[in-house]
């Protein structure tokens, strides 16, 4: 094929063939995943209700109050890892399909931060665990009247855990969103930083939306929005003295 023919765009129906194709990759690889997590479906419900298991008075445990819900709660916990470990090669396939249409200097800079928005997600799930649920499972095990026993159905935690999963991995991506506007032209660095109060008070709000209804898990999740917000502003500034001094030399 000449470099001509290359150079021209594909038809429709070529283009929404590929992207079936990568579709379909992408559900492959989560399905793959899936196989071989779900022999060890209970060992990673365990692992995940840890942080709560590890708190409970002696003498109490979790319950299923459903009749399925000893299959079906670590079979839907099993199948979000699935897709949460098959993230970055689901991205690859998005790369692999948008890629040809974007410019050298584009995939130069869109690299970087799609590489970093999955470390950022998986670096906002690993905080809820590691440092959010003991301190909030501390919180719910030690307030409540001593003579209530603290008995936790499987499938209302695993609820509970996979929002704030999701809710502070969507929260790390913060910076990313921060260099993107800069990067597209919709703001600059100044006016990020002048309407500050505004976006902590966002964070807080955010926070109160995405969590459950208490004033810890809400700061534990705005705190820490606001500072990769600073963090985004940072780079931001970076990505801005980059682009002009590209101009200045053209």
């Amino acid at each position: 094929m000449s470099e001509d023919s290359a150079d021209q765009p594909l038809p429709l129906v070529a283009h929404l063939t590929e992207l079936r194709d990568r579709l379909l990759r992408a559900m492959l690889a989560i399905l793959v995943v899936f196989i071989c997590l779900f022999p060890f479906a209970n060992e990673i419900y365990a692992f995940v209700s840890l942080p709560l298991r590890s708190l409970l008075p002696e003498g109490a445990t979790m319950i299923a109050t459903e009749v399925a819900s000893p299959f079906l709660t670590p079979f839907k916990l099993t199948l979000v890892a699935a897709i949460f470990l098959a993230v970055p090669y689901v991205l690859y396939q998005v790369w692999s399909f948008i890629a040809p249409g974007m410019y050298r200097h584009e995939k130069r800079l869109a690299i970087p931060l799609l590489a970093s928005s999955v470390l950022l997600f998986y670096a906002g799930a690993a905080f809820a665990y590691y440092v959010v649920f003991p301190l909030i499972f501390g919180f719910f095990t030690s307030v409540g009247p001593e003579d209530i026993a603290i008995m936790t159905d499987i499938n209302s935690y695993l609820n509970f855990v996979l929002k704030l999963f999701f809710a502070f991995g969507i929260a790390f991506e913060i910076p990313i969103a921060a260099v993107i506007m800069i990067w597209a032209g919709i703001t600059t660095p100044e006016d990020l930083v002048k309407k500050r109060p505004y976006i902590i008070v966002g964070c807080f709000i955010f926070g109160m939306l995405l969590t459950p209804p208490d004033i810890i898990s809400q700061a534990l999740l705005a705190i820490p929005m606001w500072i990769l917000f600073e963090i985004g502003v940072f780079f931001g500034r970076f990505i801005q003295r980059r682009g002009q001094a590209a101009q200045g030399e053209e």
